[in-house]
């Protein structure tokens, strides 16, 4: 421990956002008193220890900063608490616009507005609606609209993404669609950032190539609205999708190009040279930039969280420490987990931050640090050895950031790690700064060459997008992580990337036994949707079949997504292994030693009562997606409206012993739950 007291104090901020994150595990205010206990517990040890021996102190600082962390969440959330609405409603009301996102290869365009003196509904809502509908719509606007409210939705399935949790932190109490046309009223607020933003993404939009014009617009508005389906799954397939979200490389970018020519041209000024003003004057130059950029890009987590450590890395440098430690990490971490607590269970947050982690504990190491020291040698065996670095980097940051992207979206990318070996230089020195050229150029009309340069750059990173996605192999899916394995995982991913003598190597452990628990999971044989609309089953010669394959596709990737299938499914009624009629469908599913019989429901007709307690009788599960009788009792499993409104989305494992996972995040006490409820006024 004396060896390793200087980093003793980067488990502050982990402890800090495990307890959050156990906050959020854990579904009963009786678990979160009994967390508290234990820390407590802690504490008191750590002082029957000795304040001033090592191991005591370690208790009392990692126990009180757990302890903390607990708190402050759970204070948090009772804090921001704001109605929520009870059910949903059709409604005409007047609303001020908050924030206006335009997703115009999608046809739709998503309002945050604020009702105006109608106390039964929520202080904000987030509606969707056409671009035919909202076009010209700008923050701060009154509009007058018709809309179909409901409240913030619930996963679907166990381990599904919570809109409700992310509304109720970002204080949204009911989502919505937009039926007709929108009045527009006045514009009272300055909308001069949103009005900033369109005007520079509508520019872009007409001076590049409309294949490659939203990625373009991505990389320096922040806009994704233009990009296409089709783009975006590669994008994401090949591992490339974080170069979309204005991030650590964006802001990093333009950070260090202000800074870099700031200090070139202030150099100039022998005075302020001599006063040794010119590195605090570069830094204060990089720090207005990008906080200008952040704001332009819509100032969202991601953006304000690159913009935070930016921030951190300059006033490291003009202290003459090293820009790049964990201790700087670990401190970013912290502070924008005070800002938003909430960001710890966010998939974004965990794969910047340890993404970040993995590069500086790597390049920390004593023998990385000697293989990528500068030195004098040939040019060429230079230019090899940076690029040993770069792919040694990817690979140690694809490595570390799989588990997240398994856990999180039941997929990552096997070639992650080598298509950003290009993609990365090719965005931050080809095609960001021949955009930046290109913008500035365009004041006095002579941007062209430039954006010719980014279109063709854009070209070609889209190519190799498609290129890595459709490779066979590329994408390696798997079911729905067990929480335990995941946590098992960070934990001795983190004891790896903190500790530096030779006991880090202990962090392998638990780790080796989240592998195990991974491996001895098999895919669920059936998957039932918290409606009861959707069911997906597991056929004999691999794949599934879906009961209702959906108009979008969004439940049958959800669906995929939660069986970690990258095969596409059957519809139910053509596999040959069912019987459908108009109102039902029946299989056989083969599990633990027997055969399970099961009906699903497919229409919203009622049947004859005779006929389906019948049915009932003979099946092992039924599903429904509405209330059956009381006398509907079949052998094993009934998951009805009631059952599923209760227990939630439901999957199961037929195989070995049967056992099904509920969802119990509908029924924690967790304030989105629990939240005061508007009822609204239905004026149908």
């Amino acid at each position: 421990m004396d060896d390793e007291r200087e980093r003793l104090a980067l488990w502050v901020p982990v402890l800090f956002g495990s307890a959050i994150a156990l906050w959020f595990t854990l579904g009963s205010e009786r678990a979160w008193v009994g967390a508290l206990l234990i820390m407590l517990g802690l504490v008191g040890l750590g002082f029957q220890i000795g304040k001033t021996r090592r191991v005591g102190q370690i208790l009392i600082v990692g126990g009180s900063a757990a302890i903390f962390g607990l708190l402050y969440i759970w204070f948090r959330a009772v804090w921001i608490a704001a109605p929520v609405l009870a059910y949903p409603v059709t409604t005409e009301f007047s609303a001020q616009v908050q924030s206006v996102e335009v997703q115009g290869a999608r046809d739709r365009i998503r309002l945050l507005v604020r009702p105006i003196d109608r106390i039964d509904l929520p202080l904000l809502i987030r509606l969707t609606g056409t671009t035919q509908q909202a076009t010209d719509i700008v923050a701060g606007q009154y509009i007058g609209l018709r809309a179909r409210l409901t409240p913030p939705p619930k996963p679907s399935l166990p381990g599904g993404y919570d809109f409700a949790r992310r509304a109720w932190f970002d204080g949204i109490g009911a989502v919505g669609t937009v039926l007709g046309p929108i009045e527009r009223g006045s514009v009272e607020n300055n909308a001069a950032r949103w009005e900033i933003r369109q005007r520079l993404t509508g520019h872009i939009y007409r001076q590049v190539d409309g294949r490659v014009s939203g990625i373009a617009a991505a990389l320096v508005t922040g806009d994704r609205g233009a990009i296409s389906d089709a783009d975006e799954d590669a994008m994401r397939r090949s591992g490339l999708a974080h170069l979309l979200s204005i991030s650590g490389l964006h802001v990093t970018a333009v950070v260090g190009f202000t800074m870099l020519a700031a200090l070139r041209i202030l150099a100039l000024w022998p005075r302020l040279a001599l006063m040794g003003w010119v590195l605090p004057a570069a830094a204060a130059a990089a720090a207005m930039v990008g906080g200008g950029y952040t704001m332009l890009a819509g100032a969202e987590v991601p953006t304000l969280r690159s913009f935070i450590a930016s921030l951190l890395i300059l006033v490291a440098v003009l202290m003459g420490r090293d820009a790049l430690t964990l201790r700087l990490v670990a401190a970013g971490a912290l502070l924008v987990l005070l800002w938003r607590p909430d960001a710890v269970v966010s998939a974004s947050f965990q794969l910047s931050f340890v993404a970040v982690a993995t590069i500086v504990a790597l390049h920390e190491h004593p023998k990385m640090k000697a293989f990528a020291a500068r030195r004098d040698e040939y040019w060429l065996r230079g230019i090899l050895r940076g690029l040993a670095v770069l792919l040694i980097t990817g690979l140690a940051v694809e490595l570390a950031l799989t588990p997240i992207g398994l856990f999180h979206f039941h997929k990552s990318g096997i070639y992650g790690a080598m298509a950003n070996m290009i993609a990365i230089p090719l965005t931050t020195f080809v095609i960001m700064p021949a955009e930046a050229a290109a913008l500035a150029l365009d004041t006095v009309g002579a941007g062209a060459p430039f954006w010719w340069v980014a279109e063709r750059a854009l070209l070609f990173l889209l190519a190799l997008a498609h290129g890595v996605a459709e490779t066979p192999g590329a994408v390696r899916m798997m079911p729905d992580m067990p929480v335990l394995a995941y946590a098992m995982i960070m934990i001795g991913g983190l004891w790896m990337l903190i500790w530096q003598n030779g006991w880090r190597l202990y962090g392998l452990i638990p780790i080796f036994c989240a592998i195990i628990l991974i491996f001895v999971q098999h895919q669920p044989d059936l998957i039932v949707s918290r409606d009861g609309r959707h069911v997906a089953a597991r056929m004999d010669a691999g794949g599934y079949a879906m009961l209702r394959m959906g108009r979008g596709g969004y439940a049958r990737d959800m669906m995929m997504e939660a069986a970690g299938s990258d095969v596409e499914p059957v519809a139910m009624k053509d596999w040959a292994g069912a019987e459908c009629n108009d109102d039902f469908c029946r299989w056989t599913q083969a599990g633990d030693g027997r055969n399970f019989q099961i009906l699903a429901s497919r229409s919203d007709r009622w049947s004859d009562y005779s006929t389906l307690i019948a049915a009932c009788h003979a099946a092992d599960i039924v599903v429904s997606d509405r209330r059956l009788p009381k006398a509907c009792v079949p052998r094993w499993l009934l998951l009805d409206r009631y059952e599923l409104a209760t227990r939630g989305g439901v999957i199961l494992s037929l195989q070995h012993q049967p056992k099904w996972v509920g969802m119990s995040a509908l029924t924690t006490d967790h304030p989105w739950n629990k939240a005061e409820q508007v009822s609204g006024n239905d004026e149908r």
